[in-house]
């Protein structure tokens, strides 16, 4: 019998009702733990990996999801017989691959070793597998979005035979042994009656084809690796593990079914001056001993220009001022995040005879004095200073 197919929330490792967020954050853990890059020849994990893309492609969906979390996998099988499992009927469709006889053939096709699968359905059209790419990009691209070109090498059709993996010229022919049916099918007795035992041909591997004449190019494969140039556009906001999807640029479907897609996932690079916190920058910016003192009209850099902000006298070390609007954009919406200005109050580690002297009087001058003679003396350690 056919294994059953996981849960989609199971292979995520997730609830059922996880959000959004949740759900994307799930399937780039997953998809990067079984990516085939990683795991070369490891049938197990690239099993996994077109697992973990199955479950995204339905949960990532909300139409799709609402009709998984109604009626589980036959709410999104295209060739389940039901309907309301995407048909407009209700009870068994019986119309083709549908209905009892699917059922029955799952069933006691399993039970008696047959596929159960009829040969139209097992052969029919296959999406392509999904890729994956990794794309580093600046800082600075990531807060104002760019356009990029990477390279990525696939499985593509292959070009001397259109795919077919006949050699030109000549074409595959129907295989003798199943007369191109790609089934063998038996008569068998059992206590519930005689039962058709169907199981894929072992002379054409159930393609109802042979191939005489494979191409020699790919082999017969109709298959060959090939690298491609594609030109990946992201929008501002994006940050390190954003992913953009580009629908149909993985490896081509088979049996004339849809390509599949490549998902680009985003590394992006440190700023030397800003960190950032979702949409929001943190600077760390110097002053001078006086400038924290006296207040002063500063110079700060933003992402787009410098701007001036005026600090206010007594200014301590580690203050955090906000500049409204100065930081990064929101990926989803219009709202822009904010900058904070961290000040750092630099103080000097050495001094002459005449600072020394200046400090200390304006140390007791604080104590003792009114505002102006301490701004006078403030005035004077700012000009020794320079």
């Amino acid at each position: 019998m056919a294994q059953e197919k996981r849960d989609y929330y199971e292979v995520l490792g997730i609830k059922k009702g996880a959000t959004e967020a949740e759900i994307k954050k799930a399937f780039r853990k997953k998809a990067m733990e079984h990516h085939p890059d990683k795991n070369q020849g490891n049938k197990a994990s690239e099993d996994k990996f077109k697992e973990v893309n199955e479950a995204y492609e339905v949960l990532s969906d909300a139409q799709k999801k609402d009709k998984y979390d109604r009626f589980g996998h036959a709410g999104v099988d295209p060739n389940a017989g039901f309907g309301g499992f995407g048909s407009s009927g209700g009870g068994f469709s019986g119309g083709s691959g549908g209905g009892f006889e699917d059922i029955f053939g799952d069933l006691f096709g399993g039970i008696f070793g047959g596929g159960g699968q009829p040969t139209s359905r097992r052969n029919g059209p296959k999406k392509g597998r999904d890729i994956q790419q990794r794309l580093t990009i600046s800082f600075m691209e990531a807060a104002f979005g760019a356009k990029k070109e990477i390279q990525v090498t696939k499985n593509t059709d292959c070009e001397q035979c259109s795919g077919t993996g006949a050699e030109k010229g000549t074409a595959k022919k129907a295989c003798p042994k199943c007369n191109g049916s790609g089934e063998i099918r038996t008569a068998q007795r059992t206590p519930f009656g005689q039962f058709m035992n169907v199981q894929p041909c072992d002379s054409c591997q159930g393609t109802g084809e042979i191939n005489e004449h494979p191409c020699h190019t790919c082999r017969g494969a109709g298959r060959v690796r090939k690298t491609f140039k594609i030109s990946v556009d992201f929008p501002a906001g994006v940050d390190n593990d954003s992913v953009i999807s580009l629908r149909g640029q993985g490896e081509p479907g088979s049996s004339g079914g849809p390509n599949g897609d490549l998902y680009v996932i985003l590394s992006v690079l440190p700023h030397k001056m800003f960190k950032r916190q979702g949409v929001d920058l943190i600077l760390e910016m110097p002053i001078t001993y006086t400038q924290a003192a006296l207040g002063d009209d500063i110079t700060v850099p933003t992402l787009k220009e410098k701007v001036h902000y005026k600090i206010p006298a007594g200014t301590q070390s580690d203050t955090v001022f906000r500049l409204k609007g100065k930081g990064i954009k929101n990926l989803h919406t219009t709202k822009v995040g904010d900058l904070y200005v961290k000040v750092i109050v630099e103080i000097p580690t050495k001094v002459t005879k005449d600072q020394r002297k200046l400090i200390e009087q304006l140390g007791t001058t604080f104590d003792e004095e009114g505002y102006q003679k301490r701004k006078g003396f403030a005035e004077n350690l700012k000009n020794l200073f320079k």
